[in-house]
C-alpha cells in the first residue's frame, strides 16, 4: 500500500518537458503591461461604480463587484511575474500559489458573469425600459451578485483540494500547471467552458442583438446616436470573444485530445497565448462600462477640449481668434436610457 501512494506521488510530480521561453518573454512583458495600465483605470472605475452606488444604479453595484475582482486579480500579478522572472520555478509557499491560480480563474468566471448581468440590464433598459423594473432593482442587483460570488467560489474551491504544486523533468516546481492534465481536471473543465463560458456567451449575443434591433427601429433616436450605440455594443461583443473564446477553445480541445506530453508541446504556445489574452479583461472592462456613464464621459470630454485648447495655444500663440465648439455627446445616462448631452465651450482668445 505505502509502495502504491509512493507511485502516485511520484506520478503527481510528473509534468511535460516543454520550453518557457517564449512564455517568459511574453507573459512579463504582458503583465507588467496590465498592471499599468489596469491598476489606475480600474481605480477610476471603482470611483465612478461608487458615484452610481450612491446615485442608487443598479448598474453601480455590477460595476463595482466587476471592478473588485479585477483589482484581486491585478494584487496577484506580482507572485506570477516572480515565478516567471525565476525561469517558472515557484519559490513562494504553495497555498500562495493556489490562492494566485484561484484568483486567476475566478476573475475570468466572475467577469463574465458580471459582463452577463450588465449585458441583461442594458437589454431590458433599452428594449424594454418601462417593463421588469423590479429586474433592475438594488436588491436585485445585489442577489445576482452575491450568487455569482458564491457560485465561483465554490467551483474554485476545488484547487484548494488537489497539489498544485509539481516538479517537471526540469527539477523546476511548476504552480498551477499540468502537463498533461490531471484526471479530476476533465470535469471542471467542460463545466467552465460549457456553464462558464458558452452558456453567458450566449446570453450576451442574444441581449445585444436585440438591443441592437430596438436601436435600429427606433425613430426618435438620431443617426449619430445609434451609430455610438451600434459602436458600443459590438465593441463588447469583440472584446468578450477576443479575450476569453480563444482561451476556452483551447482549453476544450486539450480536454477531449491531451492524453500525453507530445500533444501538449505541440499546442503549448497557442494555448499560453490564449491565457495570456484573459488578462486584459482587466484593461478592457473600465473602457467599455464605467466610461459610458455620463459623469464620466463629461469628464473625459472636459479633460479632451482642455488639451485641445492647449494644443490650439500653442499651435497658433499670437494669433487672437474667437472660437466657440460645440459637441454633442450620446450617452446612456444614470438611469440606464439614452441621452444627449450638449458640451458648450466658452468663446476664447487663443
Amino acid at each position: 500500500m505505502s509502495n502504491m501512494m509512493a507511485n502516485m506521488s511520484e506520478v503527481d510530480d510528473i509534468n511535460c518537458t516543454i520550453s518557457y521561453q517564449i512564455h517568459q518573454f511574453l507573459f512579463s512583458g504582458a503583465y507588467i503591461l496590465v498592471l499599468l495600465v489596469g491598476v489606475p483605470t480600474n481605480a477610476y472605475s471603482l470611483y465612478h461604480a461608487w458615484m452610481q452606488l450612491r446615485a442608487k444604479n443598479e448598474l453601480g453595484i455590477y460595476l463595482l463587484n466587476l471592478t473588485v475582482s479585477d483589482l484581486l486579480y491585478l494584487a496577484s500579478l506580482p507572485l506570477w511575474l516572480q515565478y516567471i522572472f525565476q525561469g517558472d520555478n515557484w519559490s513562494q509557499a504553495e497555498w500562495l500559489c493556489k490562492l494566485s491560480g484561484f484568483l486567476l480563474y475566478e476573475n475570468i468566471y466572475v467577469s463574465i458573469g458580471f459582463l452577463c448581468c450588465i449585458s441583461i440590464d442594458r437589454y431590458l433598459a433599452v428594449v424594454y425600459p418601462f417593463r421588469f423594473t423590479v429586474f433592475r432593482s438594488m436588491r436585485a442587483a445585489t442577489l445576482a451578485s452575491a450568487f455569482i460570488w458564491i457560485k465561483e467560489i465554490a467551483v474554485g474551491m476545488v484547487f484548494f483540494w488537489h497539489k498544485e504544486i509539481s516538479k517537471d523533468p526540469n527539477n523546476r516546481s511548476v504552480c498551477f500547471e499540468h502537463y498533461p492534465m490531471k484526471q479530476w481536471e476533465y470535469a471542471i473543465n467542460y463545466y467552465r467552458f460549457s456553464v462558464g463560458f458558452l452558456f453567458p456567451l450566449c446570453i450576451l449575443s442574444v441581449s445585444y442583438l436585440r438591443v441592437l434591433r430596438a436601436v435600429s427601429k427606433s425613430t426618435g433616436t438620431q443617426s449619430a446616436q445609434k451609430t455610438r450605440i451600434k459602436n458600443l455594443v459590438t465593441s463588447t461583443i469583440i472584446i468578450f470573444l477576443v479575450c476569453f473564446s480563444p482561451y476556452h477553445v483551447f482549453l476544450l480541445v486539450r480536454t477531449v485530445l491531451e492524453r500525453d506530453c507530445s500533444f501538449i508541446i505541440k499546442i503549448f504556445n497557442y494555448y499560453h497565448f490564449s491565457l495570456l489574452l484573459t488578462s486584459f479583461n482587466c484593461v478592457a472592462d473600465p473602457a467599455l462600462y464605467c466610461f459610458v456613464s455620463e459623469s464620466a464621459q463629461r469628464g473625459i470630454q472636459q479633460a479632451q477640449d482642455v488639451c485641445t485648447q492647449a494644443l490650439c495655444c500653442c499651435c497658433h500663440r499670437g494669433k487672437h481668434s474667437p472660437a466657440t465648439d460645440s459637441n454633442e455627446l450620446a450617452t446612456f445616462n444614470e438611469n440606464g436610457n439614452v441621452s444627449v448631452t450638449l458640451l458648450l465651450t466658452k468663446p476664447t482668445k487663443v
